[in-house]
């Protein structure tokens, strides 16, 4: 069982002990859990919005979210059996940093934060269905390539802050080329695709009877992706409108 959630990996079940007769992981249980830490995420961000849009400085707010989640999200993957504590305050602190990123992006692109979510919420949804009717057959191959494309992509960013820092800066990150587009759009559909490995991280977690606690954890996971989901789309869509 391979994801390549950083949160949700192989290892995540068969490092929890289970007690026998203990309440375990059902998928309405994380779907529960999920909708909970998605409020959360809207909540704080509608407030760092209303900052900004009031005229408040919000850079606070930003970095705060960033780096405070950062933070949280670490701890987390690492003790997943406090992410009942830990995952809420995660969201929470996300969505600072969400809500604040979307109020410089529709400063500048009216309209596009809804578009963002819109499409966020979209592929969720039709990746969900095309999971359920097994379209896409989650093989160990299939698992592989998108772990190998997902590392590529953050080796890249790594790279790319780390070129940034001393004054180099690569266009196709931040600039509405044809390159630049094609390249949002390779990590739009690789973000995409985590999606599904998750699905079918979590089924596997009920399947296996994994405890009560880990729906928090896989919920946690989900977020995660969703919200790397919500950039990725933001940051083509901004491209696409600078053309």
């Amino acid at each position: 069982m391979r994801t390549t959630n950083p949160v949700l990996n192989a290892k995540t079940f068969a490092n929890v002990q289970r007690v026998a007769g203990a309440p375990t992981m059902t998928l309405e249980g994380t779907v529960n859990r999920t909708a909970f830490l998605l409020l959360l995420v809207l909540a704080t961000a509608t407030w760092t919005w209303m900052e900004a849009f009031k005229g408040a400085p919000i850079d606070g707010y930003l970095m705060l979210g960033v780096f405070g989640g950062l933070a949280v999200g670490l701890v987390t993957a690492f003790a997943p059996g406090i992410a009942k504590f830990t995952a809420p305050l995660y969201a929470a602190l996300e969505g600072l940093a969400l809500g604040a990123i979307s109020a410089l992006y529709e400063a500048q692109f009216h309209g596009i934060v809804i578009q963002a979510v819109a499409l966020t919420f979209g592929v969720l949804i039709a990746l969900l269905i095309v999971y359920r009717l097994r379209l896409i057959p989650v093989t160990e191959n299939f698992k592989l390539a998108v772990c190998a494309a997902t590392c590529g992509i953050a080796l890249f960013y790594l790279v790319a802050i780390g070129l940034q820092l001393v004054g180099v800066r690569i266009g196709m990150l931040h600039e509405a080329s044809p390159l630049g587009i094609i390249f949002s759009l390779f990590v739009v559909a690789i973000a995409s695709l985590n999606l599904v490995l998750d699905f079918d991280f979590i089924e596997q977690g009920v399947e296996q009877g994994a405890p009560k606690q880990m729906e928090w954890y896989a919920a946690f996971g989900l977020i995660v992706t969703l919200i790397w989901l919500y950039v990725a789309i933001l940051r083509l869509l901004s491209k696409l409108r600078s053309r």
